[in-house]
């Protein structure tokens, strides 16, 4: 048995999920564009794939908000300079990816709100994600709208001028090595799929505004401790602990414990929390990991 439909007989909200979810996993193109200011976006897509190989060619798709219609800055962006950077998603990057994806407002760049480095690009304007694993420089040769309605493609045509590989992820014969990438891809709602492990959720920020990982302490943002999944998560925290909240979780036992210990040695008190803070991200604990990050 079957169940048939046909698209005009769904809302848009469930067309996109049902598509979503049987067209899946997609790879991610976690695409890097300058307006004609120069102002920089960085936003995650998984309409993405690669379509040619003799002209190297890519095509993502940043369609129409099916909710309001309205476009996105990279979009909007690529029509302006017509270049990008196509940055591959590998797991150790994957919660600071989503926390890019949030809907700042246009101007705020994302690499700063999500904790990415900046790579200066050779031979095009945006700049790449020093973290991710293999960076494509592009030249954008076409941008194809699909429709004027929310939930509209917009297909991006790029051509690949030029590829960056971390020789990291390269096996003996120097191709990229699927265990060593350890690629991430979407799927339907809040799954994604690790290549190396399989299904995992990632909670998307489809209407909240996470704090950003700019606005955590610089010893939190360059914790030896702490993850840059550990941090995406961080930063997507809506609002910043309050007073109460510190003072509470400084009565946590394990936190009183670490104080015992260590608290004639500040290096090691700081390693400890950062190592319980990860323990509490780990179990879910986000809001609790940020208060005890915020309170030494």
């Amino acid at each position: 048995m079957y169940k048939s439909i046909l698209p005009a007989d769904l809302a848009g909200p469930a067309l996109q999920a049902l598509l979503q979810g049987a067209v899946a996993p997609r790879p991610i193109a976690f695409a890097a564009t300058v307006d004609a200011a120069g102002k920089v976006n960085l936003s995650p897509f998984s309409f993405f794939n690669i379509f040619s190989s003799n002209p190297p060619v890519v095509i993502f798709s940043p369609a129409r908000r099916v909710r309001d219609n309205t476009t996105k800055h990279t979009l909007e962006n690529v029509l302006e300079v017509p270049e990008c950077t196509i940055n591959i998603v590998s797991y150790d990057m994957v919660q600071q990816t989503s926390l890019a994806s949030t809907e700042y407002e246009k101007g705020v760049n994302e690499f700063v709100k999500a904790g990415f480095s900046m790579e200066a690009s050779d031979l095009v304007k945006p700049p790449r994600v020093a973290e991710s694993p293999v960076q494509l420089e592009c030249k954008v040769l076409e941008v194809k709208p699909l429709g004027t309605q929310g939930g509209a493609g917009n297909l991006v045509i790029c051509e690949v001028i030029k590829v960056h590989i971390k020789e990291a992820v390269l096996d003996e014969n120097g191709r990229i090595d699927p265990y060593k990438i350890d690629q991430v891809s979407r799927l339907g709602g809040d799954w994604y799929s690790r290549s190396n492990a399989g299904l995992f959720t990632v909670a998307k920020p489809l209407t909240t505004k996470g704090i950003g990982v700019d606005a955590l302490p610089e010893s939190v943002r360059f914790s030896r401790e702490l993850s840059g999944n550990d941090l995406g998560q961080l930063g997507n925290v809506e609002k910043l602990p309050t007073a109460e909240q510190r003072e509470a979780i400084m009565q946590d036992a394990d936190v009183q414990e670490a104080y015992r210990r260590f608290s004639l040695h500040a290096e090691s008190l700081e390693f400890h929390l950062h190592q319980l803070a990860h323990r509490w991200i780990e179990a879910g604990r986000v809001e609790d990991a940020l208060a005890l990050v915020m309170s030494f």
